[in-house]
């Protein structure tokens, strides 16, 4: 099943014919395809898609810029984002709790949108990144041991693989 129902053959074209996938994020303007390829697909979701369509009622059109300045500042460095990205995530949370699960699933469909489209440093620090901001995410609204409650739980589901622990044998 295709998520990302938007007709995408425009904006996967850079300049000439070369597909955008063949090379990697170079800007805002590459950063808010990517943005409206994710929200279309987790909008969509049956796990993450209410957060944003029933919790928090997001309108796509106001959210764009300044999540696109968000990821144009995490990347670049080169937006003026001076917000708080804990604060909405955390009125969420405490309207319906967020789990590991969760932020797994946003990491699944966050480097789906992405490898997509693009290829290179920079997409691979939007993966990484992505990952890093999740799990800083649930480790502050539901605790440092939030990934191992949920696995002693059984609750393993779509935890983004940088969570994992690999011990060895005692």
């Amino acid at each position: 099943m295709n998520h990302f129902a938007a007709d995408d053959s425009a904006a996967d074209r850079s300049a000439g014919d070369r597909p955008a996938g063949d090379r990697d994020i170079r800007g805002r303007g590459d950063l808010e395809t990517v943005l409206r390829r994710f929200y279309a697909a987790a909008f969509a979701d049956r796990r993450i898609g209410p957060f944003f369509t029933e919790v928090a009622g997001t309108d796509l059109e106001a959210h764009l810029p300044r999540i696109a300045d968000f990821w144009e500042r995490a990347l670049f460095r080169s937006a003026d984002y001076g917000g708080d990205a804990f604060a909405p995530h955390a009125a969420l949370h405490s309207a319906r709790a967020m789990t590991a699960e969760d932020f797994g699933r946003w990491v699944q469909l966050w480097h789906a949108a992405l490898d997509g489209l693009h290829r290179g440093p920079a997409t691979e620090r939007a993966k990484a990144q992505g990952e890093q901001i999740a799990l800083a995410l649930l480790r502050r609204l539901a605790g440092p041991d939030a990934l191992a409650e949920a696995a002693h739980a059984g609750r393993t589901g779509f935890v983004p693989l940088a969570a994992l622990e690999l011990r060895t044998p005692a």
